[in-house]
């Protein structure tokens, strides 16, 4: 490139992984047969990533699963998961770091490095890309690689060239990164190559096409800056202590615990975070350590709120000959942004619920402190959910206008008969008379859902008082005629 545009400082590479996706799940769980990621596309599975074997039986990305089964009926396939493959471009990215810190992503299953400076390190650039390609060739990654001044010429390099910096001006146009349709376009006009394009007129080139197919040329010429923008690293939140003396007394351990929290709290303050894991760990003299692990019902970063539920852990804690060094880790952090407060703050319905649940839960178990919240369903025994109440939040209530009994049990059948609730009855051993019903209220089975309590088709429910004072849900079963106890009123 250097020797027909001109020479620059900078040394750009970028490493690109065509079959990122597919190297991610075969590194795992190698698999001896054709195999591709689908994804769905308009309602049709189309390959997303294929490894070296479908490939080489003609398949390629964006083909039609049904055509491509018919052409390979060997082909193994599993869902994409591009969540999963962003998490390990993640990852990669770290990796790439060993080479230079300057480390960027590009677009999704590349990286660019700018390495200016850091090639002597490593023997020169020849051997620095050599590098590059054994420890991902060890770490079963396809890599190919562009060297270049610029950050457009090196993706160019990587993705239709060689990755020696040489021959930019014979790639084709396709290697500035232009859409399909452009690219289509300036070959219908006779221009293939990044050397064609460069040679043209410019202005006739900005009338026909906008400023988009100058200044991609110009990022890949050097003439137009491309900055390389590093991912900053995720805040740890972690800090530690020293004691010049072991320590063993409870107190002694709150009070230090007390100093890490103030400092772990205002780093999550500071970045508008809270915790939902804690985990404390006390390292004794003789080199063992205990953890005290404290997972809360909903995202905290108030010291004072957080320090008296250490307080059962931490005295369980075997201090042994004394312990000299502790660390707080909020390992589970979610965003809690800055809440608006009055004049005279005080402590809200949610937050003391939360304290309370984490106190149980301290106890039970957070998974055991459940709660109820509504569900889209008029069938009595659907219309809930039963969730853990840490990791669910309230909802304002049922959308049924009609009222529901405070229990719900499985139906129970009493004697009856007509389509009125019956005048007397017994349930469970109690001799009941009725005072006032109110009713029907029709309830139809959901056809399209195969539940065995509602083989008996519609149910008319009625709310009946007693004079005994209880006061009942009843329903009458039309079409087989029958009458039942389904709940109770407070």
């Amino acid at each position: 490139m250097s020797g027909m545009f001109g020479g620059n400082a900078k040394r750009i590479v970028c490493m690109w992984f065509p079959r990122l996706a597919s190297d991610r799940i075969l590194r795992a769980q190698p698999i001896d047969a054709p195999f591709a990621l689908t994804i769905r596309q308009n309602n049709t599975e189309r390959l997303h990533c294929l490894d070296v074997r479908a490939e080489g039986a003609g398949l390629h990305r964006g083909m039609n699963l049904t055509d491509a089964r018919a052409f390979c009926p060997d082909l193994l396939t599993r869902p994409a998961r591009p969540d999963l493959d962003a998490r390990f471009l993640a990852a990669l990215r770290r990796w790439a770091m060993r080479w230079c810190p300057w480390v960027g992503r590009e677009g999704a299953d590349g990286l660019v490095l700018d390495v200016t400076g850091s090639a002597h390190l490593w023997g020169g650039e020849a051997a620095m890309l050599d590098d590059m390609r054994a420890r991902a060739a060890r770490a079963g990654l396809t890599l190919r690689l562009g060297l270049g001044d610029t950050r457009g010429a090196a993706w160019a390099f990587a993705h239709y060239g060689r990755d020696d910096g040489d021959g930019l001006s014979a790639l084709p146009v396709a290697a500035l990164r232009l859409e399909a349709g452009t690219v289509t376009a300036l070959q219908r006009l006779g221009l293939r190559s990044i050397g064609d394009l460069a040679a043209t007129a410019r202005a006739p080139l900005a009338r026909r096409f906008g400023p988009e197919v100058l200044f991609r040329l110009d990022q890949a010429l050097g003439a137009a800056p491309e900055a390389i923008s590093p991912e900053a690293e995720p805040p740890h939140y972690g800090v530690r202590q020293t004691f010049p003396e072991p320590i063993g007394l409870v107190a002694d351990v709150m009070a230090a615990t007390a100093r890490l929290l103030k400092v772990l709290c205002d780093k999550l303050h500071a970045q508008e975070a809270g915790a939902r894991r804690l985990v404390l760990t006390l390292r004794r003299v003789d080199r063992g350590s205990q953890q005290v692990e404290l997972r809360l019902a909903a995202a905290m970063r108030d010291a004072q709120r957080i320090l008296p539920l250490f307080e059962r852990g931490v005295s369980e804690v075997e201090a042994g000959f004394g312990i000299d060094m502790m660390r707080l880790e909020a390992s589970v952090v979610e965003p809690l942004p800055v809440r608006q407060t009055g004049l005279a703050p005080a402590r809200d319905a949610p937050d003391r619920l939360s304290d309370l649940i984490t106190r149980i839960g301290t106890r039970i178990g957070l998974e055991n402190v459940l709660r109820l919240l509504p569900a889209e369903s008029h069938i009595p025994e659907r219309s809930f959910i039963v969730a853990p109440a840490a990791y669910s939040a309230p909802e304002s209530g049922w959308a049924n206008p009609r009222p529901r009994p405070l229990q719900l049990f499985p139906p129970e059948p009493i004697t009856g008969t007509g389509h009125r609730p019956p005048a007397r009855f017994r349930w469970r051993r109690m001799a009941l008379s009725t005072a006032r019903a109110t009713g029907p209220e029709r309830i139809a089975p959901e056809w399209w859902l195969d539940d065995e309590n509602w083989h008996s088709g519609l149910r008319d429910y009625w709310q009946v008082e007693t004079h005994q004072g209880r006061r009942l849900w009843l329903f009458h079963t039309p079409q087989n005629p029958g009458w039942f106890v389904h709940g109770e009123f407070a």
